[in-house]
């Protein structure tokens, strides 16, 4: 009877993540089908501590057994609910990319130690099982140490470095990897020495693989680093034979490789140009020769409000300044605001601002805006040539019109939000240096752009006190 509940409560657990992953793809539902797919899995875990059943060591001669040691169970459980939930309500939005980085980084180490724990427990399961328990500790150990990578490099403390000659040790390191792989799984070595030594490889390719990655191809990296975690913990499931766990694990990993290829999509790149091209990583310059941009133009508050008043449709460019900021709540003001007078308001997202992926989308629902109102890259075009004014609130390299003009640009091919199709333009940055590719905008320095300096918190409070006057 306990087994046919077992199944029924890892029956449910999946069901409620395929349905919540699909309530996630929309603003509206996303809040329930998080707190569904939580449900299930809570369902899930208490089954598998009081239901599970398992064999006592090795052999199909050993005893079937309970799960036991509750305390330690239920301890590690209260630790980490807590921990969980403390770094979830305390962390800034400019700082979910790098709390993604790292709990995808736990996800990763949890899946390297399950491998561990059955090779340790039996050294000798069989080829079968033997690969599949290298090939989980080999993606678990590449995602732990690529994500804390990632996670350094989001939040500076770590700094893009290229060695010479890097791509050709990565690959060396990679081969290694394989054969040595090959030889534990082929059983040409009895000792766990060179089991280990695939341990240690797999961490110093995950940490090589993520350092010369540019800080503009992030949300990339973010997303694909998911995805290994999401296999490597379906390899988990297929060793303790837990339907849940291999449901999630598949779940995870075909959406986290989807939005990877999405993404690439979106920047007009391939993830081989993406992992290999270090884009982003370059400095101001790089783009061929340097250029006399000229001057750029300086527009008051004032007169900012009076051509957002007085406008029909105004365009609203978020970027990582805004998060920076914390200007969201202040944002959704202007919005009403103007929309108070008539004016219709939209907002412009391109896929890949920001340091996350969706990480725009989150910022603005946070602040209560309607989906409606969040228009894709594409609808954001299609509509950019009856926009009036276009604000652009942080952003940088997603608005850059060297992708389109410029064949020397890093850059060059990544579709853009074509801004300068709609009548004026108004950046609101804290000064001229360049985003986070370190590459300079060429739009700045265009004839229907002017420069709005200042924090976009502080700007957009004045803006609308400024509105509310005209």
């Amino acid at each position: 009877m306990s087994n046919v509940i077992l199944l029924l409560s890892y029956l449910f657990g999946s069901i409620t993540f395929i349905m919540g992953l699909k309530m996630l793809s929309h603003p509206d539902s996303a809040r329930k089908g998080n707190l569904l797919a939580a449900a299930g899995m809570v369902v899930a875990i208490f089954a598998t501590i009081f239901l599970y059943t398992h064999k006592a060591g090795p052999g199909k001669w050993a005893p079937t057994v309970h799960l036991h040691n509750y305390a330690w169970i239920f301890a590690a459980l209260i630790i980490g609910t807590v921990v969980g939930t403390m770094a979830a309500k305390k962390v800034q939005m400019t700082s979910m990319p790098e709390m993604v980085s790292i709990f995808n980084g736990m996800g990763g180490a949890c899946a390297m130690l399950i491998s561990l724990v059955e090779y340790h427990r039996d050294p000798h399961p069989g080829t079968g099982i033997l690969l599949v328990i290298v090939l989980g500790m080999i993606i678990g150990t590449i995602s732990f140490a690529g994500s804390v990578i990632a996670w350094g490099k989001l939040s500076g403390k770590v700094k893009d470095k290229t060695i010479p000659g890097g791509q050709i040790f990565n690959f060396l390191i990679f081969g290694g990897i394989i054969v040595l792989s090959a030889m534990v799984v082929g059983g040409y070595s009895q000792t766990p020495t060179l089991f280990y030594c695939i341990l240690v490889l797999a961490a110093l390719y995950g940490v090589l693989f993520v350092m010369p990655i540019g800080g503009a191809d992030m949300p990339v990296v973010i997303s694909l680093l998911n995805s290994f975690t999401g296999v490597a913990a379906a390899f988990g499931g297929f060793l303790y034979s837990n339907p849940v766990m291999l449901t999630g694990g598949i779940l995870v990993g075909s959406a986290g490789t989807i939005l990877t290829i999405l993404m690439c999509k979106a920047m007009n790149r391939s993830l081989k140009n993406v992992l290999i091209g270090s884009f982003g990583g370059q400095k101001v310059g790089v783009s061929g020769a340097a250029k006399d941009q000229g001057n750029y133009k300086e527009i008051s508050l004032n007169d900012t409000a009076v051509l957002m008043a007085y406008a029909q449709r105004v365009m609203i460019i978020p970027g990582y300044g805004l998060a920076v900021a914390q200007a969201q709540h202040t944002c959704h003001e202007l919005e009403k605001v103007l929309n108070e007078k008539g004016v219709e308001v939209v907002y412009g997202i391109h896929p890949v601002a920001g340091r996350m992926p969706g990480h725009m989308n989150v910022l603005l629902a946070e602040a209560d805006v309607p989906y409606e109102k969040l228009l894709e890259m594409e609808d954001a075009n299609d509509q950019m040539g009856s926009t009036n004014v276009v604000l652009i609130l942080g952003a940088n390299d997603v608005v850059n019109p060297a992708a389109k003009e410029d064949p020397a640009s890093p850059i060059y091919g990544m579709p853009i939000l074509e801004v300068e199709k709609a009548d004026h333009v108004i950046v609101n940055k804290r000064s001229m240096k360049p985003g986070y590719a370190g590459i300079e905008n060429e739009l700045f320095f265009r004839p229907k752009s002017s420069m709005l300096f200042g924090d976009a918190k502080k700007v957009l409070q004045n803006l609308v006190s400024e509105l509310k006057n005209v």
